[in-house]
């Protein structure tokens, strides 16, 4: 009996999807040429089983295909969102500033998939505690969550793209 897996597509830009896309093309093409190189040289130093730079070069290896195991499986069911969107209310895609009840420090996060990468943002994911209480809230909204320090209120300051 086989265990069933809870599945949830990630959502992408469409700028994040074409950065998974060459990626995984890269590594695929590029990345497993130049690894099976390595490995090569790293045969060619003598017995296998106290060859470090053989070991290393495998693990370096298996961690590459995973990653473009991983990249597959997220592209083959990327649902995929305009880069441009305007948010009314917390959303995919959107940059969220946040203020936890109590403090006068904001702080910025791009609200989506941990694949997005946004140069000076934390991803805040959507099916962590506080982002699954921030879908869908406008701005002005406070939030309670329940994190593992105990329960925490957050105000949304603002909403961007």
């Amino acid at each position: 009996m086989s265990a069933s897996v809870n599945y949830v597509a990630q959502t992408l830009t469409r700028q994040a999807y074409e950065r998974l896309l060459a990626e995984r093309d890269e590594l695929s093409t590029r990345g497993r040429i130049e690894i099976a190189k390595v490995i090569e040289d790293a045969r060619a130093l003598g017995d296998l089983r106290e060859n470090g730079d053989y070991h290393a070069a495998k693990d370096t290896q298996g961690k590459m295909e995973a990653r473009i195991r991983l990249i597959d499986s997220i592209l083959e069911d990327a649902i995929i969102i305009d880069d441009e969107a305007v948010f009314d209310v917390v959303g995919i895609g959107c940059v969220l500033t946040l203020r936890y009840v109590g403090d006068e420090d904001t702080e910025s996060y791009f609200y989506g998939s941990i694949e997005e990468k946004r140069p000076g943002l934390a991803s805040l994911s959507p099916s962590s505690p506080l982002g699954k209480v921030l879908q869908g809230k406008q701005k002005g909204s406070v939030v309670t969550y329940q994190a593992p320090g105990g329960t925490l209120e957050v105000e949304i300051v603002d909403i961007g793209s």
